[in-house]
């Protein structure tokens, strides 16, 4: 039986990272450790493109449009919603995830999702660099093991 695997290798092309300006003080430090991480890899940081949209909703169509140029051999996508008293953090997670994953699917791309959804503020800044760590940095070690994953898989 062969076992086909991904590790952390630094990719051969750009990277985008697609981050939401809504709920500012949680991407921000998602960005931060994704940065850090990139750092720590070895990536050329100009070899990585920020992209900034307005919230998480808009976070598939320029994931879509940048997959369409063929420049890029992964997407990190970066937002965060937080629960609020109304559907509409049930209506744009649900569409942010699905828009996310058809762009991966449609493009035969890593499309990485790390928008946070929670209950509460407290949820997400200890998923930003507090108690539970940063999703962010994790965002990047997903894109590094995905990217050597599918090249793997057309050897």
């Amino acid at each position: 039986m062969r076992t086909i695997e991904g590790f952390y290798k630094v990719p051969t092309g750009r990277i985008a990272i697609v981050a939401s300006r809504f709920n500012a003080v949680v991407v921000d430090a998602l960005l931060k450790g994704a940065f850090d991480a990139l750092t720590r890899y070895g990536i050329d940081l100009q070899k990585v493109d920020l992209i900034r949209v307005p919230g998480a909703f808009e976070l598939p169509l320029v994931c879509d449009r940048l997959a369409e140029t063929g420049k890029y051999q992964g997407i990190i996508a970066l937002g965060c919603l937080i629960r609020g008293c109304t559907s509409h953090f049930d209506h744009v997670a649900g569409q942010c995830a699905s828009g996310l994953a058809t762009v991966g699917l449609k493009h035969q791309l890593p499309v990485i999702f790390e928008v946070l959804a929670t209950n509460t503020l407290e949820d997400a800044l200890d998923r930003s660099g507090g108690k539970q760590g940063n999703r962010g940095a994790d965002a990047v070690l997903y894109l590094l093991e995905m990217c050597d994953l599918l090249g793997k898989i057309h050897e």
